[in-house]
């Protein structure tokens, strides 16, 4: 039983790694294959923005409730 774990995070890293790699190596030739304009560009950062200060609001707002959850049904949340 002890060696499930080792397999399944084993795994779990040769995966999400394999991933990550051939995500970047898209994106870099997708950059290389053309350049957009100036524009374009600006108009993708501030979307990409938008949507991780949407993110970020949201784990936020998830935390307080996941808090507030806790301390109404009486688990001790009080800091060591």
């Amino acid at each position: 039983m002890d060696w499930i774990p080792v397999v399944f995070v084993t795994f779990k890293f040769l995966v999400l790694g394999t991933g990550m790699f051939f995500a970047i190596k898209w994106h870099y030739d997708q950059g290389k294959k053309g350049k957009k304009n100036e524009d374009e560009k600006r108009a993708v950062l501030r979307a990409g923005g938008k949507v991780a200060a949407v993110f970020v609001l949201a784990l936020l707002g998830l935390g307080i409730a996941t808090f507030g959850l806790a301390g109404m049904l009486g688990m001790d949340m009080a800091l060591p």
